[in-house]
């Protein structure tokens, strides 16, 4: 009955972007409450409604329930003709999904799946798999390097795209300064570079933070610029968050960049507090310069 009331699949000739539609998050739930002595037919709805809204969170109870019956037939979404199938093979396995269920799985158990994935030729599957190997990345590193040098190595994806997922996947580990993620991507910890930082002695909530950062060294030297804020919270405390400032390589002379970072002061997620505040300038992973400045209400 679920399947004869279901509509067209979402447009096949998409390549991303096309998620589906909240309405059937419903039916998939349904299914993982009402499915589970019926495994096999389970799977046959979550391979039809998936083409309609994303199934990952759904079918991550019959992966801890029955690990070899699913992984078994995600082997054969591999090679299904929708990408929505294909993506839910990575999404649905990931060890850290947002607001998922958690897996029992290992995290190598999906590897073999993900070996076929990755030279998918939509980007709405391996921007799943690089955010799969940005999960692992938190706890193996060095599973997410060797599978990254074997895919590398095995030559079968786009160049472009395999290096965009590399630097997708190693994300959370460059945010951190990890040496061995900024190597693979041609980043050296340890190169030349002085580098200068211009502050402002005083921001105030609800405006701009306006600073900028003069990086000198050998021309031709791949740099990946970051700058962190460590925020006063209640209780004294403090908080760091790593933002995003440039990609680039040094030229005939010092690279500038300006940047204004917007101080909200009526984000409901983030609450800033007045006070004594630390930003420091991050290039290649390591903390090249630092100042402070004073927020005000």
């Amino acid at each position: 009955m679920i399947l004869r009331a279901l509509p067209p699949p979402l447009d096949p000739t998409l390549k991303d972007g096309d998620f589906g539609d909240f309405i059937f998050a419903p039916v998939g739930e349904w299914v993982a409450a009402r499915g589970s002595d019926h495994p096999e037919l389970a799977l046959d709805l979550f391979e039809e409604l998936t083409q309609r809204f994303s199934m990952e969170w759904a079918i991550r109870p019959f992966l801890n329930r029955w690990p070899d019956l699913v992984l078994g037939r995600m082997g054969e979404w591999c090679d299904h003709p929708s990408y929505h199938v294909r993506r839910l093979v990575s999404e649905g396995t990931r060890p850290r999904l947002p607001w998922g269920m958690s897996v029992s799985l290992g995290l190598e158990d999906p590897l073999h799946l993900l070996d076929r994935l990755h030279a998918d030729e939509t980007r709405y599957v391996t921007r799943s798999v690089a955010n799969h190997l940005n999960d692992i990345a938190r706890k193996d590193p060095d599973l997410v390097f060797s599978r990254l040098d074997q895919w590398r190595q095995e030559g079968r994806q786009h160049p472009g795209e395999l290096r965009w997922m590399m630097s997708h996947g190693l994300r959370g580990l460059v945010k951190s300064g990890h040496p061995a993620a900024l190597q693979m991507l041609g980043y050296d910890p340890d190169a030349p570079v002085e580098v200068t930082l211009d502050l402002p002695a005083e921001a105030r909530i609800g405006e701009v933070l306006d600073f900028s950062v003069q990086i000198e060294g050998p021309i031709g030297q791949p740099v990946l610029v970051d700058y962190i804020v460590y925020f006063q919270r209640s209780g004294g405390k403090t908080s760091r968050k790593v933002h995003k400032l440039k990609q680039a390589a040094i030229g005939d002379g010092p690279l500038q960049l300006v940047k204004r970072h917007k101080l909200k002061g009526d984000a409901t997620t983030f609450r800033l507090v007045p006070g004594p505040h630390r930003l420091e300038v991050q290039v290649n992973g390591r903390v090249r310069a630092a100042g402070g400045f004073e927020l005000l209400e």
